[in-house]
C-alpha cells in the first residue's frame, strides 16, 4: 500500500462520505475479562460518538510507511484453510454478523497481546464502491470493484487525571469525577489490504503507535504474519550493531556518524542517477562494506561489523533511508560549523595580533610615543564578504556562536562604548 492508497481510504472518514456498515468490539480489564461488548449499525450513532469512533478509525491509517503502518504478509503456512487469513476472510465475509468468529478473535488477541492495563477493541466494517480514475486521475461514474475490509483498533483505556472542577449541583468547586477514557488506538490492523486501489488478501496493513515498541506478538501470534522492524528500530538496530562491535562509546559514535555521512550521500547519489524510480535502495552487506571503505577502523573491525549486520538483518536488508540518523546528522553538522567558525575566528585574532605587534614597534623614539588601547584596529580585507574595525581592547572579547543555526561573530557591547558600522555611528 502506498500512501496514496492510505489517503484515499482516510478522506471518506468523514460525516457525508463515511460507508461503514457496523461497530464491533469489546472492553477488555486489566485481568484479561471481557467487561461489555459492542455490536452497533455505525451510521445510527450519536454524533457524539460517531464522530469520536471516526477519530479513532482514521488514527489507526495514521503515521509513517515503514514505520507507524507496516505492510505485513502472511507466515508461508498461514494461507491454509485452517489459516489466520482464512479466518479473518470469515470475519470479513461475514461483516462483522459473525458473534462466534468475534469472539475467537477477541479471545486471542485477550491471550496474545502484551499490555497491561483496561483497553478497547473495536472492529470497523465496510464496503467501498471504488470508482474508476482515468489516467489524469478523474472520476468516472463506474465501478471498478468493491473494496471490502474490517479495520480494528485496539485503544488503552485509562482513569482521567485527577482534578479539581465546577460542581454544578451544588455550585461550588471541588473534586472532579475521574472516568475511564478511551484512548487513541496502541496497535491496529486492516485487512485485506488496499493496494493499487484494489483488494489484496495476501497483505496486512498493520499499525503500531509506538515505532520503538511494535507489538511483534501481535503481528506473528495473533494476526499469523512474519513480524517486520519498523525504520526507527531498524535505525536502531544499525547503530547497536556499531557499538556492540567497537564497544568503546567515542569511536562507536565517530564511526556510526562518519557512516551516516557516507550513507545520506549513497542515497543522494542513488536519487540523482535513478531520477523517479519507485524501487527503493537497499542496504545490503556489500553496500555496508562499501559505506567503511574511507573510515578510520582496521579491516578485522570492519569484518565484524559487516559480519553482525549479515546476521542481524540477514536475507531482509532494510532500506537505506530506514538507517539515515538525520538528528545525529545535523548535530554533527552543527558541531562541524562551530569548529570551523572558532578557526577561522582564531585566524583572525592571530592575523590582528601580528598587527597589533607590528604597530607596537615605534618607527622612531620610543619614549615619544604612545598607545592607546582604545584606538580602533583597522584590518581590511579586500576579498572578505565581512571587515572588522575594533578598538584593541575589544580583541579578547570576540566570540563565536550558532544562532538560529547560522554561524556568527559575537562581540560585546558595554554601556557607554560607541559602535560605528559602515562608517555610520551606530547606537545599539
Amino acid at each position: 500500500m502506498t500512501k496514496k492508497d492510505i489517503l484515499e481510504l482516510k478522506r471518506r472518514m468523514k460525516k457525508e462520505a463515511c460507508t461503514f456498515t457496523k461497530l464491533c468490539g469489546c472492553y477488555v480489564d486489566g485481568n484479561k475479562n471481557i467487561i461489555l461488548k459492542i455490536n452497533e449499525t455505525f451510521l445510527n450513532l450519536k454524533d457524539e460518538e460517531f464522530f469520536k469512533y471516526l477519530d479513532i478509525a482514521k488514527k489507526a491509517l495514521s503515521g509513517t510507511i515503514g514505520n507507524n503502518l507496516l505492510e505485513l504478509e502472511f507466515a508461508p503456512v498461514g494461507e491454509g484453510e485452517d489459516s489466520m487469513q482464512s479466518f479473518l476472510l470469515g470475519i470479513r465475509d461475514s461483516k462483522l454478523k459473525n458473534e462466534a468468529l468475534l469472539d475467537r478473535l477477541y479471545e486471542k488477541i485477550i491471550e496474545k497481546y502484551d499490555y497491561t492495563g483496561n483497553y478497547l477493541i473495536l472492529l470497523f466494517h465496510d464496503a467501498y464502491d471504488v470508482v474508476i480514475k482515468t489516467s489524469d486521475n478523474n472520476k468516472l461514474d463506474e465501478s471498478e470493484e468493491v473494496y471490502d475490509y474490517v479495520l480494528c483498533a485496539v485503544c488503552p483505556v485509562e482513569l482521567s487525571k485527577a482534578a479539581l472542577g465546577y460542581r454544578e449541583d451544588e455550585n461550588r468547586i471541588g473534586a472532579r469525577m475521574r472516568d475511564w477514557v478511551v484512548g487513541m488506538p496502541e496497535v491496529g490492523f486492516l485487512y485485506p489490504a488496499f493496494t493499487d486501489r484494489s483488494t489484496d488478501i495476501h497483505a496486512v496493513m498493520y499499525y503500531t503507535k509506538d515505532a520503538k515498541e511494535t507489538h511483534t506478538e501481535f503481528m506473528e501470534e495473533i494476526l499469523g504474519c512474519k513480524s517486520r522492524r519498523s525504520g526507527t528500530e531498524e535505525k536502531e538496530t544499525f547503530k547497536s550493531v556499531i557499538e556492540n562491535v567497537i564497544g568503546d562509546d567515542e569511536q562507536s559514535n565517530e564511526v556510526f556518524i562518519k557512516l551516516q555521512k557516507n550513507l545520506n550521500y549513497m542515497i543522494e547519489e542513488e536519487e540523482a542517477l535513478n531520477y523517479g524510480s519507485k524501487e527503493p535502495l537497499m542496504l545490503t552487506n556489500s553496500s555496508v562494506k562499501e559505506l567503511m571503505e574511507d573510515t578510520d577502523i582496521s579491516d578485522e573491525i570492519k569484518g565484524k561489523i559487516e559480519k553482525a549486520y549479515d546476521e542481524t538483518f540477514g536475507e531482509e536488508p532494510p532500506e537505506a533511508k530506514n538507517l539515515l540518523d538525520k538528528k545525529a546528522l545535523e548535530q554533527s553538522a552543527k558541531r562541524d560549523r562551530t569548529v570551523e567558525l572558532e578557526k577561522q575566528v582564531n585566524v583572525l585574532k592571530q592575523q590582528l595580533e601580528n598587527k597589533k605587534s607590528a604597530d607596537d614597534e615605534p618607527p622612531f623614539d620610543t619614549d615619544e610615543t604612545s598607545f592607546d588601547a582604545d584606538e580602533p584596529l583597522d584590518v581590511n580585507f579586500a576579498s572578505a564578504d565581512i571587515s572588522l574595525n575594533v578598538s584593541q581592547s575589544k580583541l579578547t572579547e570576540i566570540k563565536t556562536e550558532i544562532i538560529d543555526g547560522k554561524k556568527c561573530i559575537v562581540i560585546p557591547v558595554e554601556e557607554g562604548e560607541s559602535t560605528s558600522i559602515n562608517g555610520v555611528n551606530t547606537v545599539i
